[in-house]
């Protein structure tokens, strides 16, 4: 046996080790520090006893700060850390009761939070919670009345031209801010000191603009705005409630769950009444353990992580019938959504079939889990007829929610519109759009391209292979909107052109492949810095990670006839390192919230390198 077939036996022996019993793989979706201090602000506020639970979040965050005093997103982020993460961490910390305000580590903290402007130069959602909690003032105006939840499909702005993301937050959100609603925990901690002498005053974002032609949209609904507004607060409360998930949870989502938690308490909902009690036992089912402390997921990984661990076992040569990989099919199988979800309104012709992406996730389909999810079962559908419906089922629907401009994003179906950059909140068109991007068209593309009966000349594929070339950068690249960054991206739109019929030939993917080159390391692997999400342009780590690395060499695998001198350098370092632990192993390789939220999948490590030498040795050998 070579060096070459004994790491990736180790990769599938590793994946299997961490199988769990259902079939799937919980591999925590780490999200950094900011969920944790939530979930104690949450936990204490409602005076729930967990406190073994607090007092292990307290240790995760304590372990996570920086020498002076900050909690960072990334480890190479600007300023020396974030402003945001820093106060909510240092807000959970004295919630918890564990740690004192003069501890030398609060100490700095503060010092740091003083330094960069203070609270008041907090992000948005930062200082949503702080007004929740009663330690911001809601601003005189909210920048999301809640009568805009009436405002009618036919109105150029409507609550389901944001994303289904945007939507989740923004109504328990719209709730709150109407009722200026706060609730103080037991011995709640004084954050006074935090706000800075130089800019007084509780700011907030503001487009008067936008709300005053809001309010005049709304004026052509009712001539008697307190019963509107009553009306509006009803249809907000009944759209979270329609969309709990089994495990009691808002969409599986840990930010609308506690925004909910919070809306409901507003309406007059009892902290001890199921709703709300099952909605903080959902919260609490997505803890995990990293390291030996608690981690409060944003939400799970299940879905996603098993799609696509038995696609890359069976690319590598596990067959279908290998235990492992029938499991993860069964439970994959299990989680095909039969109902619709609100991807309905803009796609009323599709039928239900895709995937979510979190364990409890019955409405909430994405294009990205769906394909995940076929390609790991394409093998089986050959042979058996209730897996072969299930997947032309996801086909039908991956197809149906093609957007008009020719890609595909992520939940919705033509949901992107210039207006969201008058949202006065930061990256409004990303966070709360779900515009086409090129790793989801990429991918779809090329899962079509390669496992589907679609020709290339189908209008589908013509369509997003368009969409791809139009959206190419001039240095050959293309953003990734789920992962970092342009790494990604080039990665998806690469395999996607390639699998459409696109030949190495073209201009698209000469340009493509020299940029991979161009970036490439001297010790042979990649790497690209979080920052690239933040500036909008490629940022080199330097210093190269297994994930890159893997993103970079598919790219140059699907686009190069023969082995590449840059490819043999990067398979090289590849399974050299394979087996490394260090910052670059946990650094983060998505991104959710334009700018505010990154993901460490501790999956990653293993499934992408697994992917790009299967992929190289079936291709080369």
């Amino acid at each position: 046996m070579t060096k070459w077939d004994q790491k990736i036996d180790w990769l599938i022996n590793r994946l299997k080790q961490d199988q769990s019993s259902d079939g799937s793989w919980a591999y925590p979706f780490d999200t950094g520090t900011t969920t944790d201090a939530y979930m104690i602000i949450l936990l204490r506020t409602l005076a729930v006893q967990e406190d073994q639970l607090i007092r292990g979040l307290a240790q995760r965050i304590l372990s996570k700060q920086s020498d002076n005093g900050a909690w960072k997103l990334f480890a190479d982020e600007e300023n020396g850390g974030n402003l945001s993460a820093t106060v909510e961490a240092y807000y959970a910390l004295l919630a918890s009761g564990f740690v004192k305000k003069d501890d030398p580590r609060l100490v700095s903290a503060k010092k740091f939070i003083l330094e960069h402007g203070g609270i008041q130069n907090t992000s948005m959602f930062t200082k949503i919670m702080l007004a929740i909690t009663g330690k911001y003032k809601w601003p005189a105006f909210s920048p999301f009345p809640v009568e805009m939840i009436l405002l009618p499909a036919a109105c150029p702005i409507n609550l389901y031209q944001f994303s289904i993301f945007g939507r989740a937050n923004l109504i328990p959100i719209m709730i709150l801010a109407s009722r200026k609603f706060s609730m103080k925990m037991k011995n709640s901690p004084d954050l006074s000191d935090l706000f800075s002498a130089q800019h007084p005053g509780h700011s907030w974002p503001e487009n008067r603009d936008l709300l005053d032609w809001i309010g005049e949209e709304l004026k052509k609904i009712s001539e008697f705005p307190e019963r509107l507004h009553a009306s509006a607060l009803d249809r907000a409360k009944k759209y979270m409630l329609a969309r709990i998930e089994p495990d009691g949870t808002f969409y599986s989502y840990f930010s609308a769950t506690f925004l909910m938690i919070f809306a409901l308490l507003s309406l007059g909902h009892f902290k001890n009444g199921p709703i709300i009690q099952n909605a903080v036992k959902g919260l609490l089912s997505m803890a995990t353990v990293i390291d030996g402390l608690p981690h409060m997921q944003y939400t799970t990984a299940n879905v996603w992580n098993t799609a696509l661990i038995s696609y890359a076992m069976q690319n590598a040569g596990v067959p279908k019938e290998d235990e492992t990989v029938a499991a993860a099919n069964r439970y994959l199988l299990s989680r095909q959504h039969n109902r619709s979800g609100d991807w309905k309104i803009h796609n009323p012709h599709g039928a239900p079939g895709g995937w979510g992406f979190s364990d409890i996730n019955t409405i909430n389909p994405d294009v990205d889990d769906t394909t995940a999810a076929l390609r790991a079962l394409i093998r089986e559908a050959a042979g058996d007829t209730r897996t072969r419906e299930a997947w032309k089922r996801g086909v039908n629907w991956t197809v149906s929610m093609q957007n008009r401009d020719g890609g595909w994003a992520a939940f919705e179906k033509n949901v992107h519109g210039k207006w969201l950059k008058l949202i006065p909140v930061e990256k409004a068109e990303y966070l709360l759009g779900d515009p086409s991007s090129a790793d989801l068209t990429g991918r779809t593309l090329e899962f079509l391209g390669n496992y589907t009966n679609l020709e290339n000349h189908h209008p589908a594929m013509e369509k997003g292979a368009d969409w791809l070339i139009r959206h190419q950068r001039k240095d050959g690249s293309w953003y990734g909107r789920w992962g970092i960054c342009y790494l990604y991206g080039t990665c998806a739109a690469s395999t996607g052109l390639a699998a459409s019929g696109i030949p190495a030939s073209r201009p698209a993917l000469k340009r493509a492949a020299g940029w991979i080159q161009s970036v490439q390391n001297h010790d042979g692997g990649w790497g690209e810095s979080c920052r690239s999400d933040i500036h909008q342009t490629y940022i080199p780590l330097g210093h190269s990670t297994l994930t890159h690395t893997a993103w970079a060499l598919d790219t140059l695998i699907a686009v190069s006839e023969k082995p590449t001198v840059e490819m043999e350098h990067g398979i090289t370092w590849l399974l050299s390192n394979l087996e490394k632990q260090d910052w670059t192993t946990a650094y983060p390789a998505g991104q959710g919230m334009a700018g505010t939220f990154y993901i460490h999948y501790h999956s990653y490590r293993y499934i992408f390198p697994l992917l790009a030498l299967g992929n190289y040795r079936r291709k080369y050998s």
